[in-house]
């Protein structure tokens, strides 16, 4: 039997590799040689009903998404984990890319896709010119379908944490969503709502975010020249000294005060855990203004330890 040869005459405008069979059709090439080149051993492959990979080997992650855009065509949304790594959050991908399209749309779920209907599709936040759900409906989306309970934590507690939204705004999403797998969910943002310190994180990451700040370290122990604790804080600017605290701590008590930290020359900023709502504009400012006071003066002879993994 005789290998079948392909042309290299190229097809057309493609992003990520990835493109729709209508374009490639628009761009001259017929049926027949689409199907030709994505059979086995031929150049391309078929990623989705009417989408294609221009080039045989595993799609990437990137491609999938690309793919799923692609196939949905407008109105479809990428939610879930991909949707929450777009946001910055790490987190197992599954196998599947999770999306929305609405309600009136009937679809089946074809091989890498997870299709879920809604009447209440999301605006979507674009990046790489992707179009995903936000930060709490995507953690919505996949928590309600989560079984595990360590994995359902992560799903709501990380996305507060990092400051990616509110508890206030899960629960709001929560209530005006689909009631269906919710019970779990209710139950679990019951007891971050409970556990404060995650909140208030998530809280004072939102609020660093639109400061004009670089990013601080997060949960420091500050040590003099030699190494010994002389003072922790909740956020740590490495680069001026500057440290700020947000809330009470285990490790604040004793000697690990904010008058040691003072005396060692750090410049501190201390705010009430209420203040970070209410007081949002303020806060920043008040930051803002120690980061120029820290950047204008001698570096105190300090060290931090971290005492949980920095975003």
């Amino acid at each position: 039997m005789t290998t079948p040869t392909f042309t290299t005459r190229p097809a057309p405008s493609a992003t990520d590799n990835v493109i729709a069979v209508t374009e490639l059709r628009a761009g001259g090439l017929s049926d027949t040689t689409i199907r030709a080149r994505c059979r086995p051993g031929g150049p391309w492959r078929r990623l989705l009903p009417g989408v294609v990979l221009l080039s045989p080997g595993e799609p990437t992650r990137q491609q999938l998404l690309r793919a799923a855009t692609a196939y949905l065509g407008k109105g479809g949304i990428i939610t879930g984990a991909d949707a929450l790594a777009a946001h910055g959050l790490e987190l197992p991908l599954p196998s599947h890319v999770h999306v929305l399209v609405p309600s009136y749309r009937r679809m089946l779920s074809p091989e890498h896709l997870l299709v879920e209907r809604t009447a209440r599709l999301p605006d979507a936040v674009v990046a790489h010119r992707l179009p995903f759900a936000p930060p709490e409906r995507a953690a919505l989306d996949t928590a309600r379908r989560e079984s595990d309970p360590e994995r359902l934590r992560d799903l709501l507690s990380l996305p507060i944490y990092y400051g990616l939204c509110t508890a206030e705004q899960l629960r709001t999403e929560l209530d005006a969503g689909s009631q269906r797998g919710s019970s779990a969910v209710r139950a679990e943002l019951r007891r971050i709502e409970r556990t404060r310190d995650t909140y208030v994180h998530g809280l004072a990451r939102q609020l660093i975010r639109r400061a004009p700040l670089p990013p601080p370290r997060w949960d420091v122990v500050v040590c003099d020249a030699r190494g010994r604790p002389i003072g922790a804080v909740d956020a740590w600017w490495d680069e001026v000294g500057m440290g700020w605290r947000f809330s009470a701590s285990g490790a604040d008590e004793g000697q690990l005060n904010h008058l040691s930290l003072i005396a060692a020359g750090v410049v501190l900023v201390r705010t009430a855990t209420e203040h970070l709502r209410t007081e949002d504009e303020l806060v920043i400012k008040e930051l803002a203004g120690a980061f120029r006071t820290a950047a204008t003066r001698r570096r105190p002879p300090v060290q931090c330890e971290l005492t949980r993994t920095a975003a």
